[in-house]
């Protein structure tokens, strides 16, 4: 388990279930073959463009393309 210990500090019930949360998509993106930061940073960043309340599906890690989140980080970082 990836949180353990980190759960003593996350101050409220709610917070370490956030943090959980955001364990669960950093696994699941390197199980698809993503930088983990990268996923964040893509993800974040096509985030304002969802509308629709069921769109955010498309961005979970196992309906995107790692060789696209990848690159689009690269190129953005430099």
């Amino acid at each position: 388990m990836v949180g353990r210990k980190n759960f003593l500090f996350s101050g409220s019930p709610r917070g370490a279930q956030a943090s959980s949360n955001l364990f669960s998509l950093i696994e699941t993106a390197k199980q698809n073959g993503m930088n983990p930061y990268g996923y964040l940073y893509y993800v974040l960043s096509k985030l304002p463009e969802i509308r629709v309340s069921g769109e955010w599906e498309i961005l979970m890690p196992a309906n995107l393309n790692p060789e696209e989140v990848n690159t689009a980080f690269l190129a953005d970082v430099r």
